[in-house]
C-alpha cells in the first residue's frame, strides 16, 4: 500500500483551509485519512503553516511520499531539510508593519497661523450681510 502525505481541503468556496494528512494514495482528496499531521491556511496574512515535525519525520522515515504542495510546505518549515540532512532554510520573513508618516512639524514645516478657511469666512460674511440687511429693513419700517 502506497502512503502519501497530501492536503485535505476544507472551508467555503473562496476561503480554503487545508489539513496536511497521511492517507492511502488511492483515496480521494477529501476522503478518509490515516492521520492529520498539520494545517495550512493560505488566505491568512501571513499564511499559517503548522506541521507536527515529529510525526512528519516518522512518516517520511517509513516511506510516505509527500505531494508537490506538501513538499513545498515542508521545505518552508524546514522539516524536509531535516529529513534529508541538509542545512536548515532561512527563517520565514514576517511582513513588516507600515511606518507611520512623519508629522508636519517633524518635517520642518512652519505654520503661519492663517486662521479659518476661506469657505468658512464667506459663509460667515453672507450670514453677517443677511443679518445686517434684515436688521436695517426692520429699523426702517
Amino acid at each position: 500500500m502506497a502512503v502519501k502525505i497530501k492536503l485535505k481541503r476544507l472551508g467555503k468556496i473562496r476561503s480554503p483551509h487545508y489539513r496536511i494528512v497521511v492517507a492511502d494514495s488511492r483515496t480521494r482528496r477529501d476522503g478518509r485519512a490515516i492521520e492529520e499531521i498539520g494545517k495550512y491556511h493560505p488566505t491568512y496574512n501571513p499564511s499559517v503553516m503548522e506541521v507536527d515535525a515529529e510525526r512528519v519525520a516518522y512518516w517520511l522515515g517509513v516511506g510516505a511520499q509527500p505531494t508537490e504542495p506538501v513538499l513545498a510546505i515542508l521545505k518552508k518549515t524546514g522539516d524536509w531539510q531535516k529529513f534529508k540532512g541538509e542545512p536548515a532554510p532561512a527563517p520565514l520573513l514576517q511582513p513588516s508593519e507600515k511606518a507611520a508618516r512623519p508629522s508636519f512639524e517633524a518635517i520642518g514645516g512652519e505654520d503661519e497661523g492663517k486662521g479659518e478657511a476661506i469657505t468658512q469666512k464667506k459663509k460667515a460674511d453672507k450670514k453677517d450681510e443677511a443679518a445686517e440687511s434684515s436688521s436695517s429693513e426692520s429699523t426702517e419700517a
